[in-house]
């Protein structure tokens, strides 16, 4: 029924706000690294860490945080919802795949509705975040808003960098759900007593541990973050604009590719920061998933 979806979709969405509340000020540094914030340029991850609170105070690391806790509800309940509805469409379609392909299509368009939903709330976030003390062009959420939408083409201004996140997701939501779902199914299968428990809701469907789940989802967001990284670099860079002093020669996602490729190389350019994404979207993707799967049990959905 209605209620009890809303209710089951509202936990997913909690269990995104409170991965990405753990891993906030990791993924505001990721923003200033990414778009080599010309006050931290220089340094590397773990000197920005330490040089965030020293030039903005501790709150600094959690500059956009605001605006991401406001995207972040909608964005996992959408997401989590939309992963469950795609995957009985496409079982019923019976395309003769395995389960794991139909995990993989599932969740790449699980990902890719979750993000259009959200994406300007995504792109106030990231201009939040980018701001540095002494510089600030937004003033605040609402502020954000109206500057992109009045300055920027209006609504249109919103959706700048989409195609690249698009193009980004279907992997990372994709691998993401394949590889947990793989894991997941391979060891309830091969070693159900040491990694598996009986469910609270269904003591007859084996659900993994705690601790397994915790791996499993780290596991999967740490490949999907590798196979999308540049992407996400392209995307961010896009989204801040007229912010950047070079974004006339990031109009387009190709564009934006070859000038951070050329200017930055492989390593200090497509993945910089990746270092930090592993230890960001690893609690993150595994809070996430271990959340997602005990409350399937609490609400009796196993």
């Amino acid at each position: 029924c209605i209620p009890s979806l809303f209710f089951f979709t509202s936990w997913k969405g909690v269990a995104g706000c409170c991965a990405k509340t753990t891993t906030a000020p990791l993924d505001r540094v990721k923003i200033l690294l990414q778009a080599h914030n010309h006050h931290y340029e220089h340094l590397g991850v773990f000197s920005t860490l330490c040089a965030v609170p020293k030039k903005e105070g501790y709150l600094g690391l959690y500059k956009g945080n605001g605006a991401m806790m406001i995207r972040i509800f909608p964005y996992g309940a959408i997401q989590f919802m939309a992963f469950d509805q795609y995957k009985k469409v496409v079982i019923q379609k019976q395309l003769g795949i395995s389960g794991h392909v139909h995990r993989l299509m599932a969740g790449s368009m699980a990902g890719i509705t979750a993000v259009i939903c959200t994406y300007p709330l995504d792109m106030v976030r990231v201009r939040l975040a980018f701001q540095v003390k002494g510089e600030h062009k937004y003033m605040g959420i609402i502020h954000a808003f109206k500057m992109i939408y009045t300055k920027e083409g209006g609504f249109s201004g919103f959706y700048r960098g989409l195609m690249p996140t698009v193009v980004g997701m279907a992997p990372y939501a994709g691998f993401s759900f394949f590889t947990f779902g793989t894991l997941k199914s391979i060891g309830l299968a091969q070693a159900p007593n040491l990694l598996g428990r009986p469910s609270l809701d269904n003591p007859d469907v084996f659900v993994l541990k705690t601790h397994v789940n915790l791996l499993c989802g780290g596991i999967a967001g740490a490949i999907a973050q590798t196979i999308s990284y540049p992407l996400d670099v392209t995307r961010r860079r896009m989204q801040l604009g007229a912010v950047l002093p070079d974004s006339e020669k990031c109009l387009t996602m190709v564009q934006t590719l070859k000038y951070v490729y050329q200017q930055h190389g492989i390593r200090r350019g497509l993945y910089r920061g990746l270092s930090l994404n592993y230890i960001r979207c690893i609690p993150s993707q595994a809070v996430a998933f271990t959340t997602y799967e005990l409350m399937k049990q609490f609400l009796h959905l196993n």
